[in-house]
């Protein structure tokens, strides 16, 4: 293990000046502390002191190397001082050190301290290294001196020991996560374990589906395997894999290309990833590139992931309350005329409450961390509300809530306040590093997201106003090609960016009361796996026996609302399955529009079927569409003939 493995920018002081030798270990104890290293203060430093009645740990010419085993330490780390004027550490040498090391061992895990040790000593018994270590600039600056120096020394040793380690075959880990946690999580995950099977590499992927996070790794698994690979649309927990080889990529990444995300940790050439910052040069490798599109797509994805299933339940409780209700009593307050209908109701709001607050807060916890998830949120409640200066000053000023554009504004800026508020702290001293995320970042970045959204909720709820006004005046013919187009849509890439886009856009219509726009929407995406099953069932020569037998599945997968069923045929035959699948979702999401078909629910397929409005006209949609793209397939693809193995 490389030391720079195990030491942190925030694990690093410079030019410290403790007054005692307990002062200097509290000062190191608390930045294995601040780099995660360790669960218990108190118990490490008992340890610590205990190590040292055994016999001095500065072994002279200026550096102490203070190390313990203990069962605080979570993981292997590193912490490190420079004390300029110096402090006496009993040194075998008689003189004072200057250059401090502390090594936190677990108390079960092999001897890493040891080999960490062996290979600190020999490099700083450099005097030009140690005069370059004192007088570094920065922590960054500190840890890119002691990487060159290893890689100077130890270079061509590790580069011996990873050949050797390919040779043997790679532990590996991996993540997978999609947005809404259905398919592409899966796919991915099954790709990647095929392929690292077929090179004879040990893996296990842990999958943040729908349903949770499912075979999760553990510590040791982490800190046994050769590399990480992230195949996420969304953000995952990364803290755990510091100091870790890692690829991180798009999950379509881990679907089409898993041997060249497992070739970048099989050559070495994967960075190592570092939690909150590090060298550019140790960061992780990025499959691909991470845009500022794809960036975008990532943290509002993350915000409408959470959100969701706020959403879906919600609007189904509202749904039933409709269901129950009487609108003879009172049109004017229908879904709450009767007690049960009200009780369905007031649990269904308040689901449908959280909504925005989640979507922005998750935004910005994408973007900033922890620390952005209260900006955010509330910056989503603000745009709910809708309050601005104007109404502050007069009572009777109108009130327009920003909805569902306010709460994306809200993530996105609180988010970015969050990571401007940090780089400011980071020049505060360390002794305030406990109060930032609990009252700092917080208390400024919640007033700062106040101000903001005070003085934009009238320009964004005057926006708004209008889109949902706009949408409200579309009838007829325009209606039905917006249900053409966002239908269509959602067969363009199946659960990539288009299908993703119509796909928030009828999330963001059910915030402001469009429900017909939600309901082309799911109509549309349910159309190709069952256009494709419709298609392997009755023009049985078009397909190959494997394809045959997986389009039974792709009727379950359709009715369920899991458009990506369809993806393992398009990727064999796009020209043909593509423009098929657009066609027939087209067609069903014009349908659903045609006849006032409505959905509160984003979610679900043919289970929340019972609360669509006019569902025997959805059912016909999603019939009609689905038959037109099984009719428009079967005549683009021609038949195999008996090349194929099959009868004619």
């Amino acid at each position: 293990m490389k030391v720079t493995d195990l030491l942190k920018e925030n694990a690093i002081a410079l030019n410290y000046k403790p007054d005692s030798k307990n002062a200097l270990y509290e000062k190191l104890v608390e930045l294995h502390d601040n780099a995660g290293n360790i669960s218990d203060k108190s118990e490490y430093m008992r340890d610590l002191i205990k190590r040292d009645e055994e016999g001095p740990t500065a072994i002279g010419d200026g550096v102490a190397i203070p190390h313990a085993k203990s069962a605080a330490v979570k993981r292997p780390g590193l912490a490190a001082v420079t004390v300029p004027g110096g402090i006496d550490l009993d040194a075998l040498d008689g003189e004072v050190s200057n250059l401090i090391f502390m090594i936190a061992a677990p108390a079960q895990g092999g001897d890493t301290h040891l080999e960490v040790l062996s290979r600190l000593t020999v490099m700083l018994m450099d005097k030009s290294f140690r005069e370059r270590l004192l007088s570094a600039g920065s922590a960054k600056e500190f840890l890119k001196l002691i990487d060159q120096k290893e890689a100077e020394k130890y270079g061509s040793e590790d580069k011996k020991a990873e050949s050797e380690a390919a040779k043997q075959g790679l532990k590996l880990v991996a993540v997978t996560a999609c947005p809404t946690g259905i398919a592409h999580t899966f796919m991915a995950a099954e790709a990647l374990e095929q392929k690292a099977a077929e090179l004879g590499y040990q893996i296990k992927v842990e999958t943040n589906g729908s349903g949770g996070a499912k075979n999760v790794l553990t510590r040791q698994e982490i800190a046994e395997a050769d590399g990480v690979i992230i195949a996420a649309d969304k953000n995952v927990e990364m803290a755990r894999f510091d100091g870790k080889r890692m690829v991180q990529s798009k999950v379509s990444d881990g679907i089409h290309k898993p041997e060249a995300l497992i070739a970048k940790i099989a050559d070495g050439s994967a960075g190592i990833y570092r939690h909150h910052g590090g060298d550019a040069g140790a960061a992780a490798e990025k499959q691909g590139g991470d845009g500022v599109g794809h960036s975008f797509y990532k943290h509002l994805m993350n915000g409408v992931s959470h959100m969701l299933p706020f959403v879906v339940g919600g609007g189904i409780l509202i749904a039933i309350a409709f269901l129950l209700d009487d609108y003879s009593i009172d049109p004017s307050n229908f879904g709450s005329n009767t007690p049960i209908a009200a009780f369905f109701k007031s649990i269904g709001d308040t689901a449908f409450g959280f909504m925005l607050p989640i979507l922005a807060g998750f935004i910005a916890m994408s973007i900033a961390d922890r620390p952005g998830l209260a900006v955010g949120f509330v910056g989503g409640a603000l745009a709910v509300a809708g309050t601005t200066f104007a109404s502050l000053v007069d009572p009777e000023a109108n009130i327009v809530t920003s909805g569902f554009l306010g709460a994306l504004f809200a993530g996105f800026v609180g988010g970015y306040i969050t990571l401007g508020l940090e780089k400011l702290c980071s020049k505060l001293p360390d002794s305030l590093e406990g109060i930032k995320p609990v009252l700092i970042y917080p208390l400024v970045g919640i007033l700062l997201m106040g101000i903001v959204m005070f003085l934009f909720n009238p320009i964004i709820g005057a926006l708004n106003t209008l889109l949902s006004n706009g949408l409200n005046a579309m009838n007829g013919a325009s209606k039905i090609v917006l249900g053409m187009v966002l239908g269509g849509m959602m067969s363009i890439d199946m659960g990539g960016p288009f299908n993703k886009a119509a796909y928030v856009f009828g999330t963001a219509a059910i915030s402001e009361g469009n429900y017909d726009i939600m309901a082309a929407v799911m109509v549309g995406g349910m159309v190709p796996p069952i256009a494709i099953a419709l298609c392997t069932t009755f023009f049985k020569n078009r397909f190959t026996p494997n394809e045959r037998k997986s389009g039974v599945v792709n009727y379950i997968m359709g009715l369920c609302f899991i458009s990506e069923g369809a993806i393992p045929y398009a990727a064999s035959d796009p020209l043909r399955v593509i423009p098929s699948c657009i066609v027939g979702s087209a067609v069903s999401g014009a349908l659903s529009m045609a006849f006032g078909c409505e959905l509160m629910a984003p979610h679900g397929g043919i289970f929340v079927f019972p609360v669509v409005e006019n569902v025997v006209g959805y059912l016909i949609a999603l019939i009609a569409g689905s038959v037109v793209g099984a009719l428009l397939l079967a005549l683009l693809k021609k038949p195999l003939g008996e090349a194929a193995g099959l009868k004619k």
